[in-house]
């Protein structure tokens, strides 16, 4: 588990100014890695650091032979077009790259005129998904998302019998995963009109947002081999927004009995920036259940990830309507949840994933999920706000939600912020429903 070191010093301050900005995503604490080029310029794509409102140049600087030492072949590892190689090399290479560009960018850093070169403004910079993930695994760790949906569809028994014991998770398209940016067509698919109807061809009429926290593995494992939570997170390099979207009504048709397909594997939005674990440090919790629940069994148990294995993140969901766009009035905050309320920490879904021998692979995604918190306001989709589609949200100019409808922005935000700490950000991670392709 990482721990808390120098790059974390609250009282740390950038010679890029804009990253010492009061509420700033991307102080001199943060640092984290995304694959950026110019927009519309054609570049090829490369690794880039978020220092402010800036994107510090990886692939230029490792060119420039800005950084040597221990930190040398991490930085080699980001000259390419996705940062799998870096996330490959594990945690060790990657606290050693992180602390020279935190060195590097402190102020009164020797050669900060020359690195100055090397920045590039993130309103003038485009981005690629991170990584390119070959696969793509999708929790149900928020056990207060599992009960308000399992009211809406089994009242007598909301929760399963084996959603305390087991990090219920499904295989989904990777494929299908964009950078935030990247709008999407309403999908079709198999819908039931009424009971005892028969099925049809449909754009979905039940369109929802999933607001989730994605996790990127950094080293792998071999095939037939497991990861002991005690060793979970040197496997995990970092975390972004993921935005699984879901049709409602195709999933309740097609889901029984072998879960989600076309209901999910349409879009799946993530943020351009990855936060790695080791800037998420200060901000760790307890894990939290109740008195009296049963310990998880022993592969899924350890002292230290109930003491600290829980992280503090804030995380909002904000809609638009093009109404509302072309009105001039701002987005409105639908709900916000915090991942410390979450079921299941990053690291015993990662080991529960491993547990049968399942490879993981170096830039593999994995969600945690939608996370909703004990509250109503704290629910993460639209089926849990509106009761299933039968409470409508009031928007602003009049309008009024129970799904999405097309036109609609969706806009995820995440940040930690604690006492003592530098505040820090996951960015955002946002797309706009596109009508349905004629079928």
């Amino acid at each position: 588990m990482a721990q808390i070191n120098a790059t974390h010093d609250p009282a740390l301050r950038s010679w890029v100014e804009a990253a010492n900005a009061p509420g700033a995503d991307f102080p001199i604490q943060n640092l984290p890695f995304a694959s950026f080029r110019r927009a519309g310029s054609g570049e090829a794509f490369r690794g880039g650091v978020a220092i402010g409102d800036q994107v510090l140049d990886l692939g230029a600087l490792h060119e420039a032979g800005g950084v040597g030492g221990a930190a040398a072949p991490a930085l080699a590892a980001c000259t390419g077009p996705a940062l799998n190689s870096l996330m490959g090399l594990g945690a060790g290479p990657l606290g050693e790259l992180r602390g020279a560009l935190s060195r590097a960018l402190r102020r009164g850093a020797p050669g900060a005129a020359a690195l100055a070169a090397l920045l590039v403004p993130q309103a003038a910079a485009e981005y690629r998904v991170a990584a390119e993930p070959r696969n793509y695994t999708d929790f149900y760790a928020s056990i207060y998302h599992a009960t308000a949906v399992g009211r809406l569809l089994r009242p007598e028994q909301p929760l399963l019998p084996n959603y305390k014991w087991i990090p219920i998770a499904y295989h989904g398209r990777a494929s299908s995963v964009r950078v935030s940016g990247c709008d999407f067509h309403r999908p079709l698919g198999q819908v039931l009109p009424a009971a005892g109807a028969a099925p049809q061809l449909a754009a979905t009429r039940r369109l929802d947002y999933e607001l989730e926290l994605g996790m990127y593995v950094g080293r792998g494992n071999e095939l037939g081999t497991r990861v002991p939570l005690a060793e979970a997170e040197e496997h995990i390099f970092g975390v972004c927004l993921l935005n699984d979207w879901s049709a409602r009504d195709v999933q309740a048709w097609e889901y029984q009995p072998l879960g989600p397909f076309l209901a999910k594997s349409f879009a799946t939005t993530v943020s351009p920036w990855v936060v790695t674990l080791e800037a998420l440090a200060p901000f760790r919790a307890p894990l939290q259940r109740p008195a009296g629940e049963a310990a998880p069994l022993p592969y899924l148990d350890d002292a230290q990830v109930r003491a600290q294995g829980a992280i503090d993140i804030h995380l909002e969901v904000w809609l638009e309507s093009a109404r509302m766009r072309a009105a001039g009035l701002p987005a409105q905050r639908l709900s916000h949840s915090n991942f410390r309320d979450c079921w299941w920490t990053l690291a015993q879904m990662l080991t529960h994933h491993t547990v049968n021998g399942c490879n993981l692979e170096p830039g593999d995604l994995l969600g945690t999920g939608t996370q909703s918190g004990p509250q109503p306001d704290e629910a993460g989709s639209l089926l849990e706000l509106t009761a299933g589609g039968r409470q409508a949200l009031a928007l602003p100019g009049g309008e009024a939600r129970t799904f999405l409808e097309d036109g609609d922005r969706v806009t995820l935000r995440g940040w930690c912020e604690r006492a003592g700490c530098a505040r820090i950000g996951l960015g955002s991670a946002s797309a706009t429903v596109l009508p349905a392709v004629p079928s």
